[in-house]
């Protein structure tokens, strides 16, 4: 129920919900000067939620901050969080915007930093579809020859605290010693790295898919982008999930 609840208070605190309702309350209501109000109050949420520079600010205040390992560092296993893959009308999984979270996480291995690969996911939708992300994310380990052995799958869970309450009865059942590199975006670690560490998870925070804050600022952060008002629905799922979380927890 909370996931649920969670999800649609997500969607109904988006700013394009929020400018759509007094768009469209404009057009209905009768009252010229409520009319005009309706349309002001769309055209501000609009104006502020697609400043990049604001989004930057929130960003830079929010994001988990970038991790450099030491170079002689070594770590028995590296626990891929899933939400860089989609599902097309086929069922066929795809990269999307978050692959980078799977790039990372490919690279350590490569790089010898981790040992093997724990890759948690179920789906993240409130209807499932066919496709779990940690399957769709190992048949692409693999197709990097990652072997078998190295990677271990978990594809039951749909919440973060479902990640982290599987992926310590995976390890611990196969007796990997800590710290574990936990590998999410920088924007979701924050949330991801309490909730493992309060799940008693000795985990190391290696952020990744920074999607804000990381630019200087110039005359184009004032310049209004649709894409800043999209990724302001992930900032707000995460400030949605912390309360959901402590509520529920």
């Amino acid at each position: 129920m909370f996931f649920v609840i969670s999800k649609l208070l997500a969607y109904f605190l988006s700013p394009f919900t929020w400018i759509l309702i007094f768009f469209i309350a404009g057009l209905i209501v009768k009252d010229q000067k409520r009319r005009l109000k309706c349309f002001k109050t769309s055209f501000i949420i609009l104006i502020i939620f697609t400043n990049p520079f604001l989004l930057d600010q929130l960003a830079k205040r929010w994001d988990y901050s970038p991790q450099q390992l030491p170079d002689s560092a070594h770590y028995s296993c590296a626990i891929l969080m899933g939400g860089f893959n989609g599902e097309d009308r086929d069922g066929k999984g795809y990269f999307t915007g978050g692959a980078d979270r799977f790039i990372q996480t490919a690279k350590l291995k490569a790089q010898g930093k981790v040992s093997h690969i724990l890759v948690c996911g179920g789906s993240g939708k409130i209807i499932p579809g066919k496709l779990k992300e940690a399957d769709f994310a190992v048949n692409e380990l693999r197709a990097f020859n990652i072997p078998d052995s190295a990677i271990f799958t978990e594809n039951q869970s749909r919440t973060s605290f479902e990640n982290a309450a599987n992926s310590k009865k995976i390890l611990d059942s196969v007796h990997l010693p800590g710290p574990y590199l936990l590998v999410t975006s920088g924007f979701h670690m924050r949330r991801a790295l309490s909730t493992f560490k309060k799940m008693g998870m000795d985990v190391i925070p290696y952020p990744c898919n920074y999607i804000a804050g990381r630019e200087k600022s110039s005359v184009s952060s004032f310049i209004p982008s649709i894409g800043t008002l999209s990724a302001w629905d992930f900032y707000i799922k995460e400030m949605v999930g912390v309360v959901v979380y402590r509520i529920k927890h």
